[in-house]
């Protein structure tokens, strides 16, 4: 009887965002990846801690602060770590973004950073609004309220 080989997961994602953000759209991009990129995120080395979006000139959507560590394994190709990739979106949601994006208070952050099925690197991204002191306690009470629940 064969032994079905399970394919874990990769995925990485900023959990400091949930926190601070309150997501009103969420949306997934495919992202541009250069030499040893993409062999790097396979062995979970990234990291979305700071990661943010922005529109350059063009119109064109890229995350600063994704930091995706160099590979070890390799000398060759290596790549910079922490350099601003373009994001790949269809044109009626950067229109959607940049128009977002513009409104005071809102921003775009990297949520999560995963491998899919087809073995290309997703990452998806959130139209979010920053949360005050409030917000933070009122979520963390809410947790909390949960978290009693659920112990019975």
């Amino acid at each position: 009887m064969a032994k079905k080989t399970e394919k874990k997961k990769i995925q990485v994602s900023n959990k400091r965002a949930s926190f601070d953000y309150e997501f009103l759209e969420t949306y997934t991009a495919g992202i541009v990846l250069v030499g040893t990129e993409i062999k790097s995120i396979r062995t979970g080395k990234a990291s979305l801690q700071d990661a943010y979006c922005y529109f350059d000139l063009s119109g064109q959507l890229y995350v600063r602060g994704l930091n995706i560590a160099q590979y070890f394994w390799g000398s060759w190709g290596q790549h910079e770590p922490a350099r601003d990739r373009k994001l790949l979106l269809t044109k009626r949601e950067l229109r959607h973004l940049a128009a977002a994006n513009k409104q005071k208070g809102l921003t775009i952050v990297a949520v999560k950073l995963y491998i899919a099925e087809n073995g290309f690197a997703k990452i998806v991204i959130a139209l979010a609004r920053g949360k005050k002191e409030y917000d933070k306690r009122q979520s963390i009470k809410e947790k909390d309220i949960i978290r009693e629940l659920e112990r019975g």
